[in-house]
């Protein structure tokens, strides 16, 4: 495997890049949760990426938006998300390494209170992002609201843009071919580890959201040849239409690689959606316990939002026998745990 990850490697070279995070994240086997689950558990730590305490899944796609963006001679980045969200906050952060200037246009999906501003939205104040909050109105959904603030986004990147300024629309969560190459390459660092460890992988559980992290993921396991089968559980709802979505998008990754391979997402991606209710950015019990698990059991963090969710839809996978004892099961956590210190409607009851 390490002479097909090497020749897969190369095809990425060509590719503008600007190094953020700190590579490869860490990859280890979480022996107290094993003994108790019966399966080999590992983790995969890109909550661990850097380039704060405070990094995630998202930095391995900034190193490739954010390289575009330069090569691009832009000086201003635009992007999207919840106002407690990872990726905003990731955004800014590597913004500033790279001397770029961030804009943010956050939904308020769960209204932040401006007398006491928490987590990811307390980090993009302090980093002196342009905020832009978008209150969902009345009678208008999530997704509407959403595609108000994709408007408003394009006209302050076209405003900027015409003034001199270029500025660079990254989508929300990063999920674009060029962000998602991130997490393709991510792949082949993690197929590395396994043939470092002589290991097999026979199951990766992850949490996907806008489909780039998911994207990449297939787009690297088909560069590799591998059969690992990776479980995709979902933080919203998702139907049919989503693994199209994720499909087009694992496969102009491929393209822009110039590789021949295609993902099908029939036989390539298997999304779980059981585990979300009642909705985003919306606690259940299910990922409570999934967070007071690993946390008691081997000192741990993940989230309500994201991590929590597939925390528990692996613990349930386990438990009821759908992967069989003895498994080789990778947690890959992307991060998210800032989201412990959000507002309380998000967090739920943890203790």
């Amino acid at each position: 495997m390490e002479h097909v990850t090497r020749e897969a490697r190369k095809l990425f070279e060509v590719l503008p890049r600007e190094q953020l995070g700190f590579f490869p994240t860490p990859f280890y086997r979480l022996d107290n949760l094993s003994a108790e689950l019966g399966v080999n558990l590992y983790i995969k730590r890109d909550d661990f990426t850097g380039m704060n305490l405070f990094g995630g899944n998202k930095i391995r796609k900034l190193e490739f938006l954010l390289g575009d963006a330069r090569a691009k001679g832009c000086d201003h980045a635009v992007t999207y998300g919840a106002t407690q969200s990872n990726h905003a906050m990731e955004t800014v952060a590597s913004c500033r390494k790279c001397g770029i200037k961030p804009i943010l246009y956050l939904t308020a999906v769960v209204p932040p209170d401006d007398k006491d501003v928490r987590a990811n939205l307390l980090l993009d104040k302090i980093m002196d992002a342009e905020l832009h909050i978008v209150d969902i109105r009345p009678g208008e959904t999530e997704e509407e609201a959403e595609a108000r603030s994709f408007e408003m986004g394009a006209a302050r990147a076209a405003e900027l843009t015409a003034a001199g300024h270029p500025c660079y629309d990254i989508p929300m969560g990063g999920a674009s071919v060029m962000g998602s190459v991130g997490f393709a390459r991510g792949y082949l660092e993690f197929e590395d580890q396994l043939d470092a460890a002589g290991l097999h992988a026979d199951y990766i559980f992850h949490a996907t959201g806008t489909g780039g992290t998911m994207a990449g993921l297939a787009a690297g396991r088909k560069l590799c040849g591998s059969d690992t089968k990776i479980i995709s559980v979902t933080v919203s709802r998702k139907d049919e239409s989503y693994l199209h979505k994720v499909e087009d998008l694992a496969n102009n990754v491929l393209k822009l690689l110039n590789s021949p391979l295609k993902v099908d997402w029939q036989k390539d991606l298997c999304m779980d959606t059981g585990y979300y209710a009642p909705g985003y950015e919306q606690p259940n019990e299910a990922a409570s316990e999934a967070i007071r698990l690993l946390a008691r059991t081997e000192g741990l963090f993940i989230d309500p939002v994201y991590t929590g969710k597939a925390f528990a839809g692996l613990l349930d996978y386990v438990r009821s026998g759908k992967i069989p004892a003895g498994s080789n099961v990778v947690f890959w956590h992307t991060g998210g745990a800032t989201a412990l210190f959000a507002e309380q409607s998000i967090l739920g009851e943890l203790y």
